[in-house]
């Protein structure tokens, strides 16, 4: 087909079969993401920033990494914890049992496993986006689902203590492991489905075991947030769908901040740094007692209270996944991405952090340089439409603008700071009243 422009006078040649080609690629394009999407490969976007905390170091929990010649060596951990549960759900009858009889219950509890897994495995493969591990991996997908399913629920019991570590166990005998561990459960592209640990703990769950699985992983990870966790809630995860781990560590943050009181959304509103607002007459507290979450922060009648946050090495590597996590699920609320773009403004400088460490709102196990830098660097490349701070920072504009307070601050930070300034104004004070009294006398 030829035809001729007006202004040119030259022939443009369109190629038909290239349109009807792009008319049937944009027919058959799926251009909405599917809601059980919920398990994503990191955004460049964000894996530039910062790709340690993105990768797993020793342990893979799905079938992304599964097989990285780095993760290879603790695979060997995970069959030694299966073996073991097995054995333990047999029961006090598997010593008294025949070798031919315990090789015959054992492969029956393993066929159930497999099998349960097996009924789930389409369920759990839509979990992961833009793959079906189901359809490529076939019974190896399984595989790994069982493994890593049955080695996160026995790490979670042999933490809490529901069942005691053999000696041998280098998860518990070497303190790096753990480490590690702490790291690599809490990645973006590193999660087991939550339906599948669900089904495997149920499975293998013994009557003498009286705590749900939700509280169990929830005490694994007690302290990633603060040194000092608030009691844990399950009732308020009655009626969530939880997707996955680290959706449970957001879900364990987000709901009870929501359940605080009513927070406005609008569009995001400048706040001053810890420094300016200390000049301009802002307290700084930690919230005491305890609150229910680190993003419960609040401001009233001149104080800004701040829940405690420890800052350690898991720190950055669970902040950079929850904002990636929100920033790719469909729908859903970028609470805790505000939050840290308000940690973000409101740390500028060292000064900013030394201010909140002095008043034991902060416990940074970091160096000050680095924890500021790591602050700083944490809204890179990152979007909220609504900002669920926007009445805090209003309320603290307002109290900033006030020409009072400033001034007081100015001068308590000036004249009363230290001993001497404290005893020179009083002795200004009282010089002042004793000329005005014998002035009075005189007159």
């Amino acid at each position: 087909m030829e035809a001729q422009s007006g202004r040119s006078n030259e022939n443009v040649v369109i190629n038909v079969g290239s349109l009807c080609s792009l008319k049937v690629e944009l027919s058959d394009a799926c251009l909405s993401m599917p809601l059980s999407y919920c398990i994503f490969k990191t955004p460049t976007i964000h894996f530039r920033h910062k790709e340690t905390s993105f990768l797993p170091n020793c342990f893979s929990i799905e079938p992304m990494h599964h097989g990285k010649q780095n993760l290879l060596a603790t695979e060997k951990i995970k069959v030694k914890y299966l073996k073991a549960l097995r054995v333990r759900v047999i029961g006090s009858r598997y010593e008294t049992m025949s070798e031919q009889s315990k090789e015959i219950e054992e492969q029956n509890v393993l066929s159930d496993w497999i099998d349960s897994v097996e009924m789930i495995k389409e369920e759990a493969s839509s979990c992961y986006a833009g793959r079906d591990f189901a359809a490529e991996l076939g019974d190896e997908f399984v595989k790994t689902m069982l493994l890593d399913g049955v080695f996160v629920i026995e790490l979670f019991r042999k933490d809490a203590e529901v069942v005691k570590p053999e000696p041998d166990d280098p998860i518990f005998s070497m303190s790096s492991m753990l480490q590690y561990l702490y790291h690599d459960l809490i990645l973006l592209e590193n999660q087991i489905p939550w339906l599948v640990l669900d089904l495997l703990y149920e499975k293998t769950r013994l009557p003498c075991e009286t705590k749900s699985l939700i509280e169990l992983a929830l005490m694994f990870f007690a302290n990633t947030f603060t040194s000092h966790p608030p009691p844990i809630n399950t009732s308020r995860f009655k009626h969530e769908d939880i997707k996955h781990i680290l959706d449970l560590l957001r879900s364990s943050l987000v709901l009870p901040f929501q359940e605080s009181e009513k927070k406005n959304e609008s569009s995001w509103q400048p706040i001053r740094s810890i420094t300016m607002l200390k000049d301009a007459g802002v307290k700084f507290m930690k919230a005491v007692p305890e609150l229910d979450s680190v993003l419960d922060i609040r401001f009233r009648d001149g104080c800004l209270t701040i829940p405690s946050l420890l800052i350690q090495e898991t720190t950055e590597t669970i902040f950079r996944n929850l904002i990636a996590y929100e920033q790719c699920l469909p729908k859903c609320q970028p609470i805790f991405t505000c939050y840290a773009k308000l940690l973000d403004n409101l740390i500028d400088t060292t000064n900013d952090m030394e201010i909140l460490c002095k008043r034991e709102i902060f416990d940074n196990w970091l160096s000050p340089d680095d924890a500021t830098q790591f602050f700083n660097n944490l809204y890179n490349d990152t979007f909220v439409k609504e900002f669920y701070y926007s009445e805090l920072c209003n309320k603290l504009d307002c109290h900033c603008k006030r020409m009072w307070p400033r001034w007081r601050a100015y001068y308590v930070q000036n004249y009363f700071s230290k001993p001497w300034a404290i005893a020179a104004q009083i002795y200004a004070v009282v010089m002042l009243v004793l000329t005005v009294w014998q002035t009075y006398i005189k007159n």
